[in-house]
């Protein structure tokens, strides 16, 4: 809690004791078991045409306490030709019964509002408290982010370290940063070895070790010992510059409901101003007509209460706060949703269209079968044999898939675009492609594969082959599946073969997909989608955010899976996924689902007590303090409710 929140909280709770003890003490004395006192506190005042004045004082002074804000704003608001405001509401109203108040302590000496008036304004700052209380526990959850905002960096030139301003720091020097210091800038490790906290970044509790020539990402913390950076981007460039700016404009892009509901506030006000104030003349004009002419009070009464309970901060305030809230509950899953507009669309998101390769699979290779598989482990002895020393992906995941200790003693020999030949005494090793195993003369089988094949023969004798496949990202899994259940279009768009692509998509349960796309073949086939889709349907795009940048801002939604080590991921996408983890995505989905359901739960409840309030107040039914209850317990409940967006329980 801020201390604005603390002062303002200790000003309520002084003004409500007041009022509780004031309000009490009149009414035990009005009605109470003493006849001396037969109007209250008004009564202590011998003088029966004075006595008005006690209450009225004890009242407008807790009032002035507790109000006095108000009072400034709605004047200054004035001054500045917005009339029409919450603000100007309260004074109204209030001010109003006050002077109602005084009215009937002069002509009826009972007098009758003070503590409606009082109690209007002093629930009113415990509503505006509330306000402020969820709003800031949403910031806090996106402005969490903020510590990643560095204060200083340590320049090395000539051997001296000069502390400066990050945005002072010029591309390709060098700096350093000690232990328990945050990263400044972007770039790469040119000395030392260390563990880097990154848990601000993508929320991951692990350590990240990095040592000489590992890129690093500015924001976050180094732990163990002093490393040197040479910077590879500006601040202005960097990526914790880009992730601040993106936090800081989170709210700027308004959805369609939050802009609907600013432009009905401007209309709906001056319309219950209108209609009081006809409320408060009309009736009693008709009623002087016809002889009655006593009304006035009661009819100006009535108009009172149908302002406070008219005043739109329900709506006002809980649509928006439930959009802030819901981009709170994202921050906290590591989910970076750049405007409650993304926020809107994504719960109408029905189409979904991932790149493959980063995507919904890994980009790195796994043994995917061996044949024949009576032979499988002398299969995969010799490959491991002729595939130990090689740095490319697909020998390491058969060395990875064999994990076992290798014998040594072969000589290796790479041959280009083939394979490896390994030998020791007189065996030989062949391990490689189709062509390897014709240079040699020796009959491979013949198949169409669903990955990449390694053929293995030994001693001139053919023994079987592996197939290679891009591993599928076990999230992956779920995430199709979460998004078919919910009756959305799940669509993969590759560069891979028609058959490889086929069995990704069958492995997943993909509604569609589209093979042998080059890049630009992507971004037609993303138009083509976009062209034939129905009015109802929006589309989001899902890629890795490094060479789908094209693709991202085309699409309705651009969810990035880069992460915080891409520039095209910040930039390019409407939401970024820190954790780089495809099951944010049903995660953001439920979010959203869930603050659209609480945006409508408030607008039709908010609207519907209102309504009913309004009419009761009109008919005279009800007095101001159902009118209180009608403007901001509905907004307290309206707030609590919006505060439910902003959480990390989504499963």
């Amino acid at each position: 809690m801020t201390k604005k929140q603390k002062r303002m909280l200790k000003n309520i709770i002084i003004a409500l004791v007041c009022f509780l003890v004031v309000l009490t003490l009149d009414k035990v004395l009005k009605y109470g078991f003493s006849e001396s006192f037969p109007y209250g506190i008004a009564s202590i005042i011998p003088s029966i045409e004075f006595g008005w004045l006690l209450p009225f004082a004890l009242y407008f002074l807790i009032y002035i306490f507790i109000g006095h804000n108000v009072l400034r704003k709605s004047l200054i608001h004035i001054l500045h030709g917005q009339v029409f405001d919450e603000n100007f509401l309260m004074a109204v109203a209030t001010l109003g019964a006050f002077g109602l108040g005084i009215y009937t302590g002069i002509t009826e000496h009972s007098p009758d509002g003070f503590d409606e008036a009082c109690a209007v304004l002093l629930f009113y700052q415990v509503g505006e408290w509330f306000q402020s209380y969820a709003i800031g526990k949403s910031r806090k959850s996106i402005a969490s982010l903020m510590d990643i905002r560095p204060d200083y960096a340590n320049l090395l030139e000539e051997n001296e370290i000069k502390v400066v301003s990050p945005d002072m720091v010029p591309l390709g020097a060098t700096i350093v940063v000690k232990p328990g210091e945050r990263v400044p800038l972007d770039g790469i490790l040119s000395f030392g070895e260390s563990s880097l906290d990154m848990r601000a970044l993508n929320g991951e509790s692990m350590p990240h070790d990095v040592t000489v020539g590992d890129s690093i990402i500015s924001g976050a913390i180094n732990l163990n010992s002093t490393i040197h950076i040479k910077t590879t981007k500006e601040y202005g460039e960097s990526t914790v510059k880009k992730i601040l700016d993106l936090v800081e404009n989170a709210s700027s892009k308004k959805s369609k409901s939050e802009a609907f509901i600013t432009k009905f506030a401007k209309y709906y006000t001056p319309i219950v101003v209108i209609l009081a104030l006809a409320l408060a003349i009309i009736p009693p004009v008709i009623y002087t007509f016809l002889g009655n002419y006593n009304t006035w009070a009661t009819w100006i009464y009535r108009a009172l209460s149908f302002l406070v309970v008219s005043c739109p901060c329900a709506l006002v305030i809980s649509v928006p706060m439930s959009f802030f809230a819901g981009l709170g509950g994202a921050s906290k899953n590591g989910i970076l949703i750049k405007g409650s507009i993304h926020l809107e669309r994504l719960n109408l998101a029905n189409v979904f269209v991932f790149d493959k390769t980063g995507t919904l699979t890994k980009g790195n290779f796994k043994v995917f079968d061996i044949y024949p598989k009576e032979k499988r482990d002398e299969i995969l002895r010799l490959a491991a044999i002729a595939e130990v020393d090689s740095n490319h992906p697909i020998a390491k995941s058969i060395v990875s898939e064999y994990n076992k200790e290798i014998e040594k003693g072969y000589t290796l020999l790479n041959i280009a675009g083939k394979g490896v030949v390994a030998k020791k005494d007189k065996n030989i090793i062949l391990c490689g492609n189709h062509k390897l195993m014709e240079e040699y003369n020796i009959p491979a089988v013949e198949i169409d594969p669903i990955g990449t094949v390694v053929h293995v023969a030994y001693n001139n004798e053919y023994l079987g082959y592996i197939v290679i496949v891009d591993e599928i990202k076990e999230e992956a899994y779920r995430t199709i599946n979460y998004l078919n259940s919910i009756g959305a279009r799940t669509i993969m768009l590759t560069g891979d073969n028609e058959k490889i692509a086929f069995h990704v998509a069958k492995e997943l349960g993909l509604t569609e997909f589209n093979a042998n796309l080059l890049p630009v073949d992507k971004v037609l086939k993303v138009d083509a989608i976009l062209g034939e889709k129905k009015d109802n349907e929006l589309l989001c795009f899902v890629g890795d955010g490094i060479n789908d940048a094209p693709v991202l801002m085309k699409s309705d939604i651009g969810i990035s899976m880069g992460g915080v080590g891409s520039d095209a991921a910040i930039e390019a996408s409407d939401i970024v996924l820190m954790h780089d983890d495809l099951g944010s995505i049903e995660v953001a989905k439920k979010i959203a689902l869930k603050t659209m359901r609480i945006v409508y739960e408030n607008i039709v409840f908010a609207l519907l007590i209102k309504i009913v309030i309004l009419v009761l107040s009109a008919l005279g039914i009800t007095n101001m303090w159902i009118a209180v209850f009608g403007d901001v317990g509905v907004a307290i409940l309206c707030i609590l409710n919006a505060m439910r967006a902003n959480t990390k329980e989504y499963k």
